[in-house]
């Protein structure tokens, strides 16, 4: 009876939520994990429909975009249900590089590739004039050719949104472009490197310069030892 009354509010379980996390005596991704975990196994057998209240008053109330997205992604029912509505309001306030990142590595990269995403929902940011839902439609592209998430390697719609983007000079979109196509790298070599000699004229310094470190030393900012 007490794990039910628990479990009848969202927006109690948000407050207590957040009251963990406040109270960590160090709050760190490790410790901030382990008390997602927890609730994860509380809430396994809530409804998606609880479960994305409670993750809109996880972001609305205590700007705790991670943990929501994160409880979210590990509650198997919400997350193959979401749909580019709700990934969109989610998505909602994403203004930094951390919240960007979270957003399009746990959410929405996923539900890409596992086709719950379409490519017009993703060049649609592309299209922003936000410059972080174009960094996120770059990021997203991370899930489509990381192996620990399940990418076995899509040339043809990382480049396909690279390409849009290619002339953009935001710092973080070209941060998120670098990213992009250095996961890529490890699936086919060749083709981000005739993508470089493509676009030479138009992609920024920073894009050239690491995905051709990664594509010669294996590394984005290799170190030389000096004599």
């Amino acid at each position: 009876m007490e794990q039910q009354m628990e479990l009848s509010n969202a927006g109690n379980i948000a407050s207590q939520i957040d009251a963990e996390i406040q109270a960590l005596p160090v709050r760190n991704t490790a410790a901030a994990r382990a008390v997602r975990r927890q609730y994860s196994r509380k809430l396994k057998q809530v409804e998606p429909a609880f479960m994305l209240e409670l993750a809109r008053a996880l972001i609305e109330k205590y700007d705790q975009r991670w943990l929501a997205y994160e409880l979210i992604h590990n509650h198997r029912a919400t997350f193959q249900q979401i749909s580019a509505a709700e990934l969109a309001e989610l998505g909602q306030g994403i203004d930094s590089w951390d919240t960007v990142d979270a957003f399009a590595r746990i959410l929405a990269g996923p539900a890409w590739l596992n086709g719950q995403l379409s490519d017009e929902v993703i060049r649609d940011w592309v299209g922003s004039e936000d410059l972080w839902w174009r960094r996120a439609a770059l990021v997203s592209t991370v899930a489509l050719n990381m192996r620990s998430q399940g990418g076995q390697g899509d040339v043809g719609r990382t480049l396909a949104i690279c390409s849009l983007l290619a002339a953009d000079h935001e710092d973080m979109v070209a941060k998120g472009m670098s990213w992009a196509l250095r996961e890529l790298v490890v699936h086919d070599a060749e083709a981000v490197d005739r993508f470089l000699a493509e676009h030479e004229a138009e992609l920024p310094a920073r894009v050239k310069r690491e995905v051709r470190n990664k594509l010669t030393t294996g590394l984005k900012n290799p170190r030389w030892k000096t004599g």
